[in-house]
């Protein structure tokens, strides 16, 4: 036995000891439980958004204060009057009742990018789940994402939760997060962040949930309402510096309004940085060991990394703005920047924007979000039917507009389902329910079809599947 795996048997057997008192929890005590939490959570919106702030030194403190309000106001407004506990749904005709287990220890992972208010959700959608939870934060965020995790957990135990119903490791190493993975008590991993944090935790043998990167493409129809739509998209990139994965890292355009478009940003305090501007920014932007984005760009404002390029920006900058020809390894700003920093793509006509939209997509942000301004009902259509994204929003600001119960009726969540292109079990907004094992008890129909139905015709070689499908189905 190595010291990691002693830490992570100890903390797993607090958490088990948790969960079978959780079990016994009804739907009453659970609520109560998680409306403490909330309010907790909520009181202190402004203290651990600023400690985020400070902690991690990126992304703007304002913002993490309406972070911190979604991840509990909202999350709790959208988890509250929800069914956990016992008898979900029952179905007299069918003779199925649904009932609601918890699943058990969870493991949850939480980023640097949004440190505070990941851990006040996790903590709100497990506790309302009656699911203990392990939280391992970001190395850079562990001072911020412990406060708060204590803030909740004090809350909680107040109002009757189980010991050691939310525990916090801090300043764990590579190794200790893989004994906590590879767990056998260990029922899901709930992971946010990076790439190979997410693999490592699909390849754990663990049952898991992971979100990674989103490289969210926007298009601009000629429909679109454009001062609008500009307006919108600068209000996502810039919030908390662009932090959020949701947020849009492409603009793509058709030629005939490419100049307009331009126009408009600039008015809007964009900057179009020429060629020899944009090597000045990959080489501070990329990390030349992965061909990704550097961690120590993630979050800086536009003026900001402009000072840091070496680049001369007009002093009111909120985005400087990518003009790009191709998407791929080798033009390394066309994916995912959690920075205001835009990529912009001109396309000769609406199927060649399409097909930009989709390579993009591909571009390290499959399953996740994809996002359209048009006033043209069958571009919508045609463009939600080709995106191979969980959720595509429509003229709608992508980093508000993803994480849902803002802008549309989206599950309120930072927890974003990429399906089966993004190596996720559901494109869903994660919520409470998915934190359920949910059990059907399944009675005997008194006139049970397949008793019912003459079984010795399958004995008969003369009738093909037609005709029985036709005598089962008329008996049905």
């Amino acid at each position: 036995m190595t010291p990691e795996q002693d830490q992570a048997d100890a903390m797993m057997g607090k958490a088990l000891l948790a969960a079978a008192e959780f079990n016994q929890f009804d739907q009453a005590a659970t609520d109560r439980i998680v409306k403490a939490v909330f309010q907790a959570a909520f009181n202190a919106r402004i203290s651990l958004a600023t400690m985020a702030a400070e902690e991690t030194k990126l992304g703007v403190w304002q913002h993490k204060v309406i972070k911190n309000v979604v991840a509990s106001l909202l999350v709790y407004n959208d988890i509250c009057d929800e069914t956990t506990v016992g008898v979900l749904a029952h179905d007299e005709r069918l003779g199925i009742t649904e009932i609601a287990q918890p699943l058990g220890p969870i493991f949850a992972i939480t980023p640097m990018t949004n440190p505070t208010s990941t851990v006040i959700f996790k903590i709100l959608i497990c506790l309302k789940s009656r699911n203990p939870l392990i939280i391992s934060p970001h190395r850079r965020a562990a001072k911020c994402s412990g406060e708060t995790a204590r803030i909740c957990y004090e809350a909680a135990l107040a109002a009757g939760a189980p010991e050691d119903c939310v525990q916090f490791l801090a300043g764990g190493s590579r190794e200790l997060t893989h004994a906590f993975m590879a767990h056998p008590s260990l029922a899901l991993i709930l992971a946010t962040g990076g790439t190979g944090l997410v693999t490592a935790a699909y390849s754990s043998g663990t049952p898991a949930i992971g979100v990674g990167p989103g490289n969210v493409p926007v298009l601009i129809d000629p429909s679109a309402d454009l001062p609008f739509a500009v307006e919108s998209i600068i209000s996502s990139k810039t919030f908390d510096n662009g932090t959020v994965c949701a947020s849009e890292q492409a603009v793509v355009v058709e030629r005939a309004i490419h100049a307009a478009a331009r126009a408009e940003f600039e008015r809007q305090h964009c900057y179009f940085a020429n060629p020899a501007e944009i090597k000045k920014l990959e080489a501070v932007a990329i990390d030349p060991k992965t061909g990704g984005m550097h961690a120590d760009i993630v979050g800086q404002s536009a003026m900001e990394i402009g000072r840091r390029a070496g680049v001369q920006l007009p002093p009111d900058t909120v985005i400087i703005m990518l003009p790009l020809d191709k998407v791929g390894p080798d033009e390394p700003l066309s994916g995912e920047v959690l920075a205001p920093l835009l990529a912009f793509y001109v396309e000769e006509h609406y199927a060649a924007a399409c097909n930009r939209c989709i390579s993009l997509n591909y571009r390290g942000g499959v399953g996740h979000t994809a996002a359209i301004y048009a006033n043209d009902d069958a571009r919508i259509r045609e463009f939600g039917d080709l995106m191979n994204s969980g959720r595509v929003v429509v003229n709608t600001p992508s980093s508000q507009g993803g994480v849902g119960g803002l802008f549309n009726t989206l599950r309120t969540s930072f927890t974003l389902g990429c399906g089966s292109g993004g190596k996720n079990s559901t494109t869903e907004n994660i919520s409470a329910r998915h934190l359920l094992n949910i059990k059907k008890v399944c009675r005997r129909r008194p006139n049970a079809e397949w008793n019912a139905f003459d079984q010795s015709k399958f004995l008969d070689a003369t009738l093909d599947a037609d005709t029985l499908c036709a005598q089962y189905t008329k008996n049905f």
